[in-house]
């Protein structure tokens, strides 16, 4: 487990006593974060916006969900940030399923939502607002907004909650909480993993040795789903790009017969001509919360 993941999920005494040293910072993130979110101007975009968000920094499974809702819909939007991508500004990375950008000026998370989600345009913007426009621009029945829990909009918050917690209930550096970890709201919908929502992974192509690559949040969150024939792990930081030459060589020393990547990393290696295996994760979502989200969508 690298150093962030067991700092903030399973500490030893060093990390904890770090943790501890850290929170009057966490005290000040926690109150900046609070007076932001307060004195936010409240926008009504007149069109029904699903955020799928959480409380942590980081991996949640909020894509996959994002995706396993979308997909139920004809002319939808998705608005992400597009994090790590090499372009800026407001960029269109499908219109009605025709793909119009590169993995590279999109990111990977919403190149993947764009190649798998043909009832759907997607569009990337750090100014949420400004991609929100663009969305009602298109026409489409709804958006549904990549985390987007911290934006003041009218909104249908889905939150999730994974079934690994972290170790200590503080904000961030202290802990891995980004907004209030007791934050409540009637009116917003709390996923619980396991429950409300469950992960289903099988492997693709599989082979008999296979190195797993991956630039994830949280990469052992994929323990639980590895086969044993796993001969290596490259696992960098979320977003992160492949380093091709490096990946070779690691394949090479630990003799492997692909390449195990989960369908996130797997448009960042277009260009690598080494076999690949593919974790498939399919999100199994309680009816009722599908119902729900219909009736939102639907009350516009």
């Amino acid at each position: 487990m690298r150093f962030i993941d067991s700092y903030f999920y399973k500490p030893n005494i060093y990390q904890k006593c770090l943790s501890i040293l850290l929170l009057p910072i966490s005290i000040l993130y926690f109150i900046a974060a609070t007076i932001r979110r307060k004195c936010q101007i409240y926008i009504d975009f007149n069109i029904p916006i699903i955020s799928i968000g959480n409380l942590i920094a980081g991996g949640s499974g909020k894509t996959p969900v994002l995706q396993e809702l979308a997909k139920k819909y004809e002319n939808v939007a998705i608005v992400s940030r597009g994090y790590k991508r090499k372009s800026k500004g407001l960029l269109v990375v499908s219109h009605n399923g025709v793909i119009q950008a590169t993995q590279e000026e999109s990111g990977d998370e919403a190149y993947m939502l764009a190649s798998s989600l043909p009832n759907a345009s997607v569009i990337v913007c750090k100014n949420r607002k400004l991609g929100i426009l663009k969305a009602k621009e298109f026409g489409v029945k709804a958006v549904f907004l990549d985390d987007g829990f911290r934006f003041n909009f009218k909104k249908l918050n889905i939150i999730l909650v994974p079934q690994l917690k972290p170790y200590f209930k503080f904000t961030i550096p202290s802990g891995i909480y980004r907004e209030n970890p007791f934050y409540s709201n009637p009116g917003d919908m709390f996923l619980n993993e396991g429950i409300d929502y469950k992960r289903e992974v099988t492997i693709e192509n599989p082979t008999q040795r296979m190195l797993l690559v991956t630039a994830i949040a949280n990469p052992s969150r994929l323990d639980k789903f590895l086969p044993s024939n796993i001969v290596g792990k490259i696992t960098l930081n979320d977003h992160s790009n492949f380093n091709l030459s490096s990946i070779k060589e690691k394949y090479n020393q630990c003799g492997a017969t692909s390449l195990l990547v989960t369908k996130k990393d797997l448009v960042k290696l277009s260009e690598c001509d080494l076999p690949t295996s593919v974790l498939m994760l399919r999100i199994n979502i309680n009816h009722s919360i599908e119902y729900k989200v219909r009736e939102y969508i639907e009350s516009f």
